[in-house]
């Protein structure tokens, strides 16, 4: 099974739900394929500003990993994903250095650089396209489009968590996940309000 996976890597929630998803590659035959989108493609326009980023310092780690999945695919994507947000803890939720994420994913460091040029825009734009038109407008980061042995295709955003499934409980939360958004004409379920993610 098939698992394409658009995050915005600066996002600790959906850095939670990438992290569940490899435990579900753990107990159940899924293959993870890594793909970017933005939030801030996805609030181009707004009025207000809901990732609070009047500097757009959000787009730097977008450019980054969209320019390294182009050069050298979505394996690699998922290793400089792993080692953006290595050390992270409860107390930061926010990206590692740039430069040694990218050394540690045996990636040329000097990719950094293009964090802060608009020179790969398109690249960024081109995948948070593919991805959003999966749903729509109105959901954000993370999409996942799962396509099973008989091709049908089950696309959900989220699930948002705020601690690690593990095992076999990771495993439950995917069938689930896959049992209601495969469900014809289905579009949203809620669960308690937001807590603070646990990233460690």
């Amino acid at each position: 099974m098939k698992a394409d996976f658009w995050f915005d890597p600066s996002c600790p929630y959906t850095w939670l739900t990438s992290r569940w998803l490899l435990e579900v590659a753990k107990v159940r035959p899924v293959e993870i394929h890594w793909h970017v989108m933005s939030l801030s493609v996805l609030n181009e326009g707004r009025e207000d500003d809901p990732e609070n980023d009047p500097e757009g310092y959000l787009w730097v780690p977008a450019r980054i990993a969209a320019l390294v999945r182009h050069r050298f695919g979505g394996e690699a994507l998922g290793r400089l994903y792993t080692e953006l947000w290595r050390g992270s803890g409860d107390d930061q939720d926010w990206l590692g250095d740039f430069r040694r994420a990218l050394s540690a994913a045996g990636l040329p460091a000097d990719l950094a650089e293009a964090g802060q040029s608009d020179a790969h825009d398109d690249l960024v734009r081109a995948s948070h396209a593919e991805g959003i038109s999966l749903l729509g407008e109105h959901i954000g980061t993370p999409i996942c489009a799962v396509t099973g042995a008989a091709k049908e295709r089950i696309v959900f955003f989220g699930p948002v968590i705020s601690r690690l499934p593990t095992g076999e409980q990771a495993g439950r939360l995917w069938d689930g996940t896959l049992l209601v958004a495969g469900t014809p004409h289905f579009h949203e379920l809620k669960g308690r309000a937001h807590e603070e993610p646990r990233l460690s």
